[in-house]
């Protein structure tokens, strides 16, 4: 094999490559994740405060395509008060038997953020949430906040309680019909 058939294949080699690496760099996607995440959430009756945070919120996004999730413990979940997290978990929530709550969906607009620009972008989300063990379709708004490179995500939404099969003497009563949820995750 002569130098000039050598230099040929060599400089296709290198070509191929090239594009290899250009098809690689066009589809790159970035996962934004955390595991503190915090979700807290308001169920205040006429009588009572109940209102419980949790910090271990684990959810990450894809900012290509814009899929995204959450998941949290629900004996993470922390109120002021010891008999009535215990009561949350025993009776209401029933966290042995459904632990986890979740969602999975999409943020619909994500082609409208700027990943290399700094500010405050809304969002729109939609997907299912599921809360002991029922799972519904739903759909939010929120603010996807960039700052060097780094995503924070913040939304408020309600839930009616009785449409994920929690039910006890107390709803509607001392415990709300609709729970208040306030999400902020820092990825």
């Amino acid at each position: 094999m002569n130098l000039r058939s050598k230099l040929t294949r060599v400089s296709s080699l290198i070509v191929i490559v090239l594009l290899i690496g250009m098809t690689q760099t066009a589809s790159a996607q970035k996962v934004f994740a955390t595991k503190s995440g915090q979700i807290y959430f308001n169920a205040t009756g006429a009588l009572v405060k109940i209102a419980a945070v949790n910090n271990q919120v684990d959810s990450k996004f894809v900012d290509a395509t814009g899929q995204i999730i959450f998941g949290v413990l629900i004996k993470g979940f922390k109120f002021e008060n010891q008999l009535m997290e215990d009561h949350f978990n025993e009776n209401y929530m029933e966290s042995t038997q459904f632990p986890k709550a979740d969602f999975k969906g999409y943020i619909t607009n994500i082609k409208e953020i700027n990943f290399s620009k700094d500010g405050a972008y809304p969002i729109q989300v939609e997907g299912v949430l599921t809360i002991h063990g029922v799972s519904q379709k739903t759909n939010t708004k929120g603010t996807l906040t960039l700052v060097q490179g780094k995503a924070t995500i913040e939304g408020d939404f309600s839930v009616k309680v009785k449409d994920y099969g929690i039910t006890g003497l107390y709803i509607g009563e001392k415990i709300a019909n609709e729970a208040t949820i306030k999400l902020n995750c820092k990825y």
